[in-house]
């Protein structure tokens, strides 16, 4: 980095010697999930924190990486040192964690399968300030296109009514409200469907209004603390209060659409947000408004790492995805990976953590006085 290069305020240049970790992470492992964003280059290339990466650069430093990645040893570990600058967020962050879930679905509507996800309606567009009409506030992210003007969606109570029902949305069928709504929180699914073939559904968009979370309004509303209202603990209040239930799915105005996702083999992880199949424990779903897509970003947790015989997360991840709750620069939500095991360790996770991003060297020099 050329001495005096002016950095955002909110994060705070420090060495790879003081990442509590560092040394002890998979640092193969690491660079295998950045070799993922070598294939998809557009997402390099792009980043409105720091200067964007020019292609030529681009190139060389994924050659560099996949001659790590073949060298094995501390290879990996050097390209990271070598290639990228340590910027820790200079405020105290927090992660939670996220998984797949896998349940039994039906294509048509039976009596044991009553609860639809629904695909995205026609026109839905997401809003940017080019098109948002004057007098829609600014909490509104979607909106539907009719007729050539935009238009704000129903919300999720609106949608439990039925203002959507004639319009044959329903992509598939679940046999449990709280189910569905879980898939929504969580953005995807694996599903085992009735008929023994099975599918995977992803995010397709959302109505637009603002995320709410329920745990958060039980514990506002005394029912309990943050600690008992974890993924499980919600699921738990949910199944002992049938008549409460949907009046509190209604307090989340949010709402999500699906899509059936087949351009990957049910083995990979789901599509996140930045378009590549996620990586269980090396994925991390951030704010991208302050984090980019792509961007590398070293997580140091009071959280037990189960992969590491329950040493303290110390764990260089990849910013690849995002979700309705994830808001602010020092928050990140783990995927842990799909089905029931992981479920049970995502929803235990609520921890504080230190976000400290590996920005790629040429990135902070600037092109006026780059050096061979």
């Amino acid at each position: 980095m050329v001495p005096g290069q002016q950095i955002p305020d909110r994060f705070e240049e420090i060495s790879f010697s003081s990442l509590p970790g560092w040394q002890d992470d998979d640092h193969a492992a690491a660079l295998v999930g950045f070799l993922r964003l070598c294939r998809k280059p557009d997402i390099l290339t792009q980043d409105k924190v720091f200067p964007p990466i020019d292609t030529s650069d681009l190139q060389k430093l994924c050659d560099d990486a996949e001659k790590a990645a073949g060298a094995g040893g501390d290879a990996p570990r050097t390209f990271f040192e070598s290639q990228f600058t340590p910027l820790r967020i200079a405020q105290s962050g927090f992660v939670t964690g996220y998984f797949e879930p896998e349940l039994a679905a039906s294509r048509v509507r039976t009596d044991e399968f009553r609860y639809p996800l629904l695909k995205k309606p026609d026109g839905l567009e997401a809003i940017t300030p080019e098109n948002r009409p004057q007098d829609w506030p600014g909490t509104l992210s979607h909106g539907r296109r009719i007729n050539g003007r935009l238009t704000e969606m129903p919300d999720r109570g609106a949608i439990m009514d039925g203002k959507l029902d004639t319009e044959s949305l329903e992509l598939v069928w679940l046999a449990d409200p709280i189910d569905a709504y879980f898939v929504h929180v969580q953005g995807s699914a694996r599903l085992r469907l009735a008929d023994g073939t099975a599918m995977r559904v992803g995010y397709a968009g959302k109505t637009g209004h603002p995320y709410t979370g329920i745990a958060r309004l039980l514990v506002t509303r005394g029912e309990g603390t943050p600690e008992d209202f974890t993924a499980a603990g919600l699921r738990a209040w949910l199944e002992a209060h049938p008549d409460e239930r949907d009046q509190l799915f209604r307090q989340n105005r949010s709402f999500i659409f699906f899509r059936e996702v087949d351009e990957i083999g049910l083995s990979d992880g789901p599509v996140g947000a930045a378009g590549l199949p996620l990586v269980a424990g090396r994925s991390l779903a951030v704010d991208p408004h302050f984090i980019p897509y792509g961007t590398m970003v070293f997580v140091a947790s009071t959280l037990e790492d189960h992969d590491s015989g329950n040493a303290p997360f110390r764990r260089l991840m990849v910013a690849d995805d995002t979700g309705s709750a994830i808001k602010g620069p020092a928050r990140g939500d783990i995927f842990v990976g799909s089905g029931q095991t992981a479920g049970a360790i995502a929803g235990e996770i609520r921890h504080k953590a230190d976000f400290t991003i590996l920005v790629p060297t040429i990135r902070l020099v600037p092109s006026s006085v780059a050096t061979d």
